[in-house]
């Protein structure tokens, strides 16, 4: 059940130096590394080309065709943050452009996340604000009805909350529950260490078959090479 018409201003955010190591990885890993969880599904994109970010999330709960709590969440934001919007129900108008993204980097945002519309696409790459929504259209909003402002929320079904760090590149989106941020940047980095490692073996020409140690189980399985 969403709670309606609240605005929490005292959240706890993740701590800054595990967010700053988060920064460091792509989406990708770090989803591996949480054990492939946290991702937002693929249908929420950035709006312009080399697009990425990295920050604790404030939230944000939206009605249909209505901006107005983006407006009232700007006063939550705090240098570091991230604005991660979802909705009652499924909505595509551009709640979101050029003038709300002037108000949030002010208050020092590093960009928005959006179950939603978005528009002014040139003006945003211009001020390199980065953007990630459900779709790109010019439909105007109103400013008529309550949502709500720091509250757990559900986008593109990755549940977040008010403090979570949100990373998003071009391969997505994922959500990383702000008491295991640190945990998860450990983890990411071994990951990427080990990475590195099979990157120089594949350069050498080894196979996966062989790093992987496949052929035992593909031979169990009965997978058979003929001349």
């Amino acid at each position: 059940m969403h709670e309606l018409g609240v605005v929490h201003t005292n959240i706890t955010r993740a701590d800054r130096e595990a967010v700053d190591a988060l920064a460091q990885f792509g989406v990708a890993t770090i989803h591996e590394a949480m054990g492939q969880l946290g991702l937002m599904r693929p249908y929420i994109r950035p709006i312009y080309e080399g697009a990425r970010l990295c920050g604790t999330a404030v939230t944000v709960l939206l009605q249909p065709g209505d901006n107005w709590m983006l407006h009232v969440a700007a006063e939550q934001v705090q240098d570091g943050d991230v604005v991660v919007a979802g909705c009652v129900t499924e909505s595509e108008d551009g709640f979101f452009g050029e003038l709300l993204a002037t108000s949030l980097r002010s208050r020092g945002a590093r960009g928005l996340i959006i179950d939603g519309g978005c528009r002014d696409l040139d003006e945003l790459r211009e001020m390199d604000f980065p953007v990630f929504s459900r779709a790109i259209n010019a439909k105007g909003t109103v400013k008529a009805t309550l949502g709500s402002v720091n509250v757990p929320v559900t986008v593109a079904n990755a549940l977040v909350n008010p403090g979570d760090v949100v990373v998003a590149d071009a391969d997505g989106v994922v959500v990383v529950p702000a008491a295991r941020a640190a945990e998860v940047a450990e983890a990411s980095r071994r990951r990427e260490d080990a990475e590195a490692d099979k990157r120089t073996r594949f350069e050498a020409g080894e196979l996966g078959l062989d790093i992987y140690d496949m052929r035992r189980k593909l031979a169990e399985l009965g997978l058979t090479y003929k001349d």
